[in-house]
């Protein structure tokens, strides 16, 4: 079964948008995943095609009626896992990307405006998932950075079988410094072990480097690993 992401918006002409090209734009050409963008508005009742409204309470902005979204859901909902894209959700990580990659596909639902009346998202049990600790105008940029993350797992797409292994957060590390030719250029040269034609020599760099980046770079991630590892180290 091809694997089917459907996204939920007010602006289904965002896409495909970058999906149309290069490793997802290929994989979508070859029929290796399947998108399609439905129009909220489409559910709307009224002859204005109204989504949203005042929120109870008080306050700025607006927010998009449950009975718009849940019908907009409804339309689309054949066991697939829904995902509401806002920055209150848990951080999107690679352990994320991976499941969604493996499943059928995804149901991408993208707010505007103050968001999507919250009963709308626990009926649907919809998992909300930021992308990065900021705001942006809507869901349209998080769905396709979750879609460009998925698609680019699914079986066929990549050309290297490798490559998905040994990227940044692959095996809980960022990813090694990565080197070309030339080997000297601007007075500076690739570091020798990789011209060495050493194999256990150059993995054992490429580790240590991983580890070195990760540990200086990005201190929650370290801990993480280091912890993985221990428990592995203890496991019996």
């Amino acid at each position: 079964m091809t694997w089917h992401a459907t996204v939920l918006t007010l602006f289904p002409e965002m896409f495909p948008g970058p999906l149309g090209q290069s490793l997802a734009g290929r994989a979508l050409q070859a029929g290796l995943w399947r998108l399609d963008a439905r129009d909220i508005r489409a559910n709307a009742t009224d002859r204005h095609r109204t989504v949203d409204d005042t929120p109870f309470g008080g306050g700025p902005g607006m927010v998009m009626r449950p009975d718009v979204v849940s019908a907009a859901l409804a339309s689309v909902q054949d066991g697939r896992p829904v995902v509401y894209l806002t920055p209150r959700g848990r951080r999107l990580a690679q352990a994320d990307v991976r499941d969604f990659a493996a499943g059928p596909g995804v149901v991408l639902l993208c707010g505007r405006y103050e968001g999507i009346d919250q009963r709308a998202i626990e009926a649907a049990a919809a998992q909300e998932i930021s992308v990065g600790d900021y705001v942006l105008s809507g869901g349209e940029l998080p769905a396709m950075v979750l879609l460009d993350a998925a698609v680019r797992l699914l079986p066929g797409v990549m050309g290297a079988a490798d490559s998905a292994t040994e990227e940044s957060f692959a095996n809980g590390l960022l990813e090694y410094p990565q080197y070309t030719r030339p080997a000297e250029w601007c007075g500076r040269a690739v570091p020798p072990v990789l011209l060495s034609g050493n194999h256990a020599a150059i993995a054992a760099w490429r580790q240590a480097e991983a580890e070195a980046i990760t540990r200086r770079r990005r201190p929650d991630l370290w801990a993480a690993h280091t912890n993985n590892v221990a428990r592995a180290l203890a496991a019996p």
